[in-house]
């Protein structure tokens, strides 16, 4: 096992934590005088005859039962071991219970556990302590498939995903045109439950897509749920190189009018400068008003996102974090800003940066908000390298609006609020359908008129 990475006594209590209803369950058969598994347990006869050879092995099993017996009694003995609390304290004694833990797992466990295994457990369950399904820890491999599609460019399967933190159930947002996973028929809504036979039920999102990626011209299976046809589907792929165009826009004409369309479905380090060169072809073309799409983005980088507010808002603050000591951080916009009538469409799938950006512009009245209720994530994590190549992602912040609003677990609230037809999503609803698009246009003539 690697040292240096975590002092021995965070080791001694994340072993307490994993495992100490299983140490209960042996001391307890080892105070009715059994040993653990014994019931299941076949033993041989000797195939020697020999009777001095008989007495050898009859002492041997004796000294190994009183070993046994002798450890069985360790183990109860630390469990006694607690202040008039009931809380464990004693520093030493925890290094020890957490070795013996060990040791339990290493004689009795059915299957072999590897040290790197102890090792990341160990590190995961450190963060787990946290409740927070924003704080993870990842290893060396993870982390680089992190910064690998934080940059935009990666080898997997070329879909956007998002996952409730509630349920954390991870659905397909949309696949990506011409990609492995639209050609092979992956569709929006579907709910992703496996990856190459493993079932991947409540793990982190950023773990699993590090399963859908790897090497180019590679299988990957994946298991989705199809809620339409009440099924479980296979779909098996080869992985390609993705280059994610994370901004879409288009130009549309209404009457004499002409507005511009910029979807944008999440916020990575080359969203800026796709975001920047919509912004300005659809200038150069001549558009009136701006419709500016985040329904079903999950959010993205903070850097990103306050950047891109730059040329929209004018002189002041675009969002502040504030730590648990009190620090703020703030981040600010200059004092160009481009004028011209504005919506932002906005549903629950809209999160975290997208929250950022809409709170911001409908703090300023840059723009009319119209849709429903966002996510409501009003936090903010960060990466953090380790030396070994690994990270640890956490909660360092709460986010607030430029008003000083912090819409965690609340959202952002539309001026506007405007459903889809039942039965309807706003990455696949069709362009007559869309009532929510229809709105902004509708509001967006209104004020140019």
């Amino acid at each position: 096992m690697k040292k240096g990475l975590i002092p021995e006594l965070l080791v001694g209590i994340l072993c307490v934590i994993l495992v100490i209803g299983g140490v209960r369950a042996f001391t307890k058969d080892s105070q009715e005088g059994k040993e653990p598994g014994a019931e299941a347990t076949l033993t041989p006869e000797p195939e020697d005859d020999d009777k001095d050879d008989d007495k050898d092995d009859d002492r041997d099993d004796k000294d190994d039962d009183k070993k046994d017996d002798k450890e069985d009694t360790e183990a109860g003995g630390l469990l006694n071991q607690t202040t008039s609390s009931g809380s464990i304290t004693d520093l030493e004694m925890m290094d020890k219970k957490a070795d013996y833990i060990k040791k339990l797992i290493d004689n009795y466990y059915l299957y072999e556990v590897s040290e790197e295994d102890y090792e990341v457990a160990l590190y995961r369950a450190l963060l787990d302590a946290c409740n927070d399904p924003y704080t993870c820890y990842y290893t060396p491999e993870e982390y680089a498939e992190l910064e690998e599609s934080s940059s935009g460019i990666y080898c997997g399967i070329g879909c956007l995903v998002s996952q409730n933190v509630n349920t954390m159930l991870i659905t397909i947002v949309k696949p990506f045109a011409g990609s492995p996973a639209a050609k092979a028929g992956v569709k929006a809504g579907d709910i992703v439950t496996g990856v190459d036979g493993e079932d991947i039920s409540g793990q982190d999102i950023n773990l699993v897509v590090s399963k859908m990626k790897g090497l180019e011209d590679t299988e990957v299976t994946i298991t989705v749920y199809r809620e339409s046809v009440g099924e479980y589907l296979d779909f098996t792929m080869k992985r390609a190189y993705i280059e994610v165009e994370t901004v879409t826009y288009e130009k549309m004409r209404e009457g004499s009018h002409k507005l511009g369309l910029i979807t944008v479905s999440e916020f990575e380090e080359l969203t800026l400068k796709q975001f920047e060169e919509a912004l300005e072809d659809l200038k150069d073309w001549g558009m009136e008003g701006l419709v500016i799409d985040l329904r079903d983005n999950p959010g993205g980088l903070l850097d990103t996102v306050t950047e891109m507010l730059d040329p929209l808002l004018p002189k002041g603050l675009s969002v502040y974090m504030q730590d648990k000591y009190g620090n703020r951080d703030e981040y600010k916009s200059d004092s160009k800003c481009y004028e011209l009538p504005m919506v932002i469409l906005i549903n629950g799938n809209s999160a975290s940066a997208s929250e950022i950006f809409a709170g911001a512009m409908q703090d300023y009245e840059k723009a009319t908000i119209v849709g429903t209720q966002s996510f409501g994530k009003g936090i903010v994590q960060s990466v953090i390298p380790l030396t070994d190549g690994s990270a640890v992602k956490m909660t360092i912040a709460d986010y607030y609006t430029p008003l000083g609003r912090n819409i965690h677990g609340v959202g952002i609230t539309p001026d506007v609020v405007v459903e889809l037809p039942a039965g309807e999503s706003a990455s696949s609803v069709e362009r007559e359908k869309d009532t929510q698009l229809k709105k902004a246009v509708e509001l967006l003539l209104e004020e140019i008129r």
